[in-house]
């Protein structure tokens, strides 16, 4: 029996989606990604929608505001955190009513720690990443939220396993210490990797689901992503310069979610009279497979431990470029699992 949650040849998306309409949105996940749809994410409807926005809402006794075109710590909830949680409920009750009886893998995604450490600025001025007592509270925060989260979309759609995804690109910067300063003129300290898998890991252990930790940023730190308890890890393959610590974490049976399907808007021809644009899933699947052949893998397991998604969010892509992009994910994982087989 497969270790992984996911039926082998999945495909799903990043998370993020084009446009404002989140019953459409959500009705292209579902029908382009039968076995790992994830819940539609929609930045174009701004403030609320975007990453950190979305995600604040999230937060446990952690209110956050929106100042001079940042978000920032509020002294209590106001409007800007009644806009994001009207709109996550909007979205939950989308879900609901599509995915009524479903009964496969659901992938849910929310910022990651560290990424919110490093946008978030405190009242007082400065990212909340300057003070390590502030992340402390606000990973325990973010933690407690997402649990309540993962509850909340359980008892919603009772039938489905669910999957957590962490949006973590601000990782690499914060372990670097490239996070700059707001004069601009420094950087805040670089985080260790124990302290930045530590703050991870506090998430990983309260959620109750497997959680994958994406990043479509370069040299993403994939020990520190298996130190804090991944069950996978989301990447752009792209971007890939050093093989061996993927080959590690894919020996160690971490789930690999592929980027390989462009997300750039015209990047993937449109679906033409109904049929699935076979060249793009194609030239994906072929990619992953020469891919897990340098790293000296048998293809008799790659259909499972590989799903194939876009190289990042889609929400820049048009209606059409974006189902195109998920159809050929699903063609890729297709023809991945027949490599398998």
């Amino acid at each position: 029996m497969s270790d992984f949650l996911w039926p082998a040849g999945s495909a799903s998306g990043v998370g993020s989606m084009p446009g404002t309409d989140i019953a459409e949105a959500q009705r292209i996940v579902l029908g382009e990604l039968p076995d790992l749809p994830h819940l539609a994410e929609l930045p174009g409807r701004g403030p609320g929608s975007d990453m950190l926005g979305r995600t604040a809402g999230f937060l446990v006794d952690l209110p956050v505001q929106v100042y001079a075109g940042r978000w920032q710590v509020a002294p209590r909830p106001g409007h800007d955190l009644r806009v994001t949680t009207d709109l996550l409920e909007r979205d939950l009750d989308q879900l609901t009513e599509q995915a009524e009886g479903y009964t496969g893998v659901l992938k849910l995604q929310s910022a990651g720690p560290w990424t919110l450490a490093a946008g978030i600025e405190l009242q007082i001025g400065g990212r909340l990443l300057r003070d390590p007592g502030a992340v402390r509270d606000l990973t325990n925060s973010l933690a407690e939220g997402l649990r309540r989260h993962v509850d909340e979309v359980r008892k919603r759609i009772p039938g489905a396993s669910l999957l957590l995804q962490l949006d973590e690109p601000s990782l690499q910067a914060v372990m670097a210490g490239r996070v700059p300063t707001e004069s601009g003129l420094g950087a805040y300290r670089a985080v260790d990797g124990p302290d930045a898998a530590s703050a991870l890991r506090t998430v990983v252990e309260a959620v109750g689901v497997p959680v994958v930790i994406h990043s479509c940023a370069p040299g993403v730190p994939l020990q520190t992503l298996r130190d804090a308890g991944a069950a996978g890890v989301s990447l752009d393959l792209g971007l890939l310069k050093d093989l061996d610590p993927l080959g590690e974490a894919i020996e160690a049976g971490i789930g690999l979610f592929a980027g390989v399907v462009p997300s750039m808007p015209g990047a993937v021809p449109a679906v033409s009279g109904g049929g699935p644009p076979e060249p793009a899933g194609k030239t994906a699947a072929e990619r992953v497979r020469k891919l897990w052949q340098r790293l000296g893998f048998p293809l008799a397991q790659i259909g499972q431990q590989v799903v194939v998604t876009p190289v990042c969010g889609l929400a820049g892509a048009s209606p059409a470029d974006a189902r195109a992009a998920l159809t050929a994910c699903r063609e890729a994982g297709r023809r991945l699992a027949e490599a398998e087989g």
